[in-house]
C-alpha cells in the first residue's frame, strides 16, 4: 500500500468513527457552557468583561492600596487580603473561558480532561476559601473587639500568617482528595452539563458506582459550610456579648461598623454557594443551578470590594485622599497657568 493509499484510509477511518469513541479516545470533553442566542451573545460578552474588569480592578487595586500603604499594614487589612486574592481567583478560573466559549457553536466548546480538572480544582479551592478566609477575619475581629488591650500581643505577624496558611492549606488539600477519588474513575461520557468543569460535572462523566464520590461531595459542602457558619455565631455572639456588657457607645458604634460589612459579606457568599450546591443535588433545576454557579463567581468577587473595602474606614480613607490627590495634580498646571497670566498682566 503506497503513503497516499494509507493516508485515505486512516482519514476514512477517523470519519467513520463514532463522535464519542473518538473523544474519549483523545480525553476530550464538551462542555456546554452559556445557552445564548446569537443576537445576546454580544450584550452577554460586554456584560460579562466589564463585570470580570471591575472586579479584577478593585480586587488588585485593593491588594496593592493595603502593600504600599504603610498604614494600612495591620493584622486586619493583612488577613482581608487573602479575600481579594480568593475572588481574582473564582474569577479567573471561569469567566476568561466562558467568555470565549459564548461565540462557539454549543458543538465546537471543547476542553481536554486534564484542563477541566484544573479548573474544577481551583473552582472549588474558591469556594472553599471563601469560608475560610472570612472565618479567619471574624476571629480577628473577636479579638480586636473583646481583647483590645491584648490585641497586638495575640495577633502577631507570626499569627496573621499561621491563619492564612491555615486559610489556604485546608481547601488546597480537602479538595485534592475529593478531585483525587473522581479522577479515578473510568469515563463513559464526555459531556460537560455545567457552564463550567466541577467536581460533581466530573464523576457524573463515569458510568461507575459514584456514591463515594456523591457522598464526600455532600459531607465536605455541608461540613464547610456549617463549621464556618458556627465559629462565625460562636465570634459574633462573643462580640455581642461584649458590647452588651460594656455598655460602651464608642466600642458599640466601632463593632457595628467593622462587623457589618463582614457579616453583609459573609451572607452573600453564603447564600450563593448554598443555592449552587443544593440545586446540583436537583436535576429538575439544572438551568436555575448553572445560573447560581455563574452568580457565585461573579457577585461576591464585585461585592466584596465595595461592601468590605470601603466600609473600612482606614481603607476609604486612603482612597479618597489618594482620589483628591489625583485631582489636585490635573488640576494644578491649570491653576499655575492662571497664576502666571495674573501676574503678567
Amino acid at each position: 500500500m503506497t503513503v497516499k493509499g494509507l493516508l485515505v484510509t486512516v482519514c476514512r477511518f477517523c470519519i467513520e468513527q463514532p463522535m464519542d469513541n473518538l473523544t474519549l479516545t483523545n480525553s476530550i470533553l464538551l462542555v456546554e457552557g452559556l445557552k445564548v442566542t446569537p443576537q445576546s451573545s454580544y450584550p452577554i460578552f460586554i456584560l460579562l468583561f466589564l463585570f470580570y474588569v471591575f472586579a479584577m480592578g478593585c480586587n488588585i487595586g485593593l491588594i496593592i492600596l493595603i502593600a504600599i500603604e504603610k498604614n494600612l499594614h495591620h493584622p486586619m487589612h493583612f488577613l482581608f487580603c487573602n479575600l481579594p486574592v480568593n475572588d481574582i481567583i473564582g474569577t479567573t478560573v471561569i469567566l476568561p473561558r466562558l467568555m470565549q466559549d459564548i461565540f462557539k457553536q454549543a458543538s465546537d466548546r471543547y476542553m481536554t480532561y486534564v484542563e477541566c480538572v484544573i479548573q474544577a480544582y481551583f473552582v472549588h479551592i474558591f469556594a472553599t476559601a471563601s469560608h475560610t478566609a472570612l472565618v479567619t477575619m471574624a476571629y480577628d475581629r473577636q479579638v480586636a473587639i473583646c481583647n483590645p488591650l491584648l490585641y497586638t500581643a495575640i495577633m502577631t505577624s507570626k499569627r496573621v500568617v499561621q491563619l492564612s496558611a491555615i486559610a489556604w492549606a485546608l481547601p488546597v488539600i480537602v479538595v485534592a482528595i475529593m478531585l483525587g477519588l473522581t479522577v479515578r474513575l473510568s469515563r463513559c461520557r464526555y459531556k460537560i452539563e455545567n457552564p463550567f468543569c466541577d467536581n460533581a460535572s466530573l464523576y457524573k462523566l463515569s458510568c461507575e458506582n459514584v456514591s463515594i464520590n456523591n457522598m464526600f461531595g455532600i459531607v465536605y459542602s455541608v461540613l464547610a459550610l456549617s463549621i464556618s457558619v458556627t465559629l462565625m455565631i460562636i465570634a459574633y455572639v462573643r462580640i455581642v456579648a461584649v458590647c452588651i456588657i460594656s455598655k460602651n457607645k464608642a466600642l458599640n458604634s466601632k463593632a457595628i461598623k467593622t462587623c457589618s460589612s463582614h457579616i453583609a459579606v459573609y451572607l452573600i457568599m453564603f447564600v450563593s454557594c448554598a443555592i449552587m450546591i443544593f440545586l446540583h443535588r436537583f436535576p429538575e433545576y439544572s438551568e436555575n443551578r448553572k445560573l447560581a454557579s455563574i452568580m457565585f463567581h461573579i457577585v461576591p468577587p464585585g461585592l466584596n470590594p465595595i461592601v468590605y473595602g470601603l466600609q473600612t474606614k482606614e481603607i476609604r480613607q486612603k482612597i479618597v485622599k489618594l482620589w483628591w490627590k489625583k485631582r489636585i495634580d490635573t488640576l494644578w498646571p491649570v491653576e499655575k497657568k492662571k497664576k502666571k497670566l495674573q501676574n503678567v498682566s
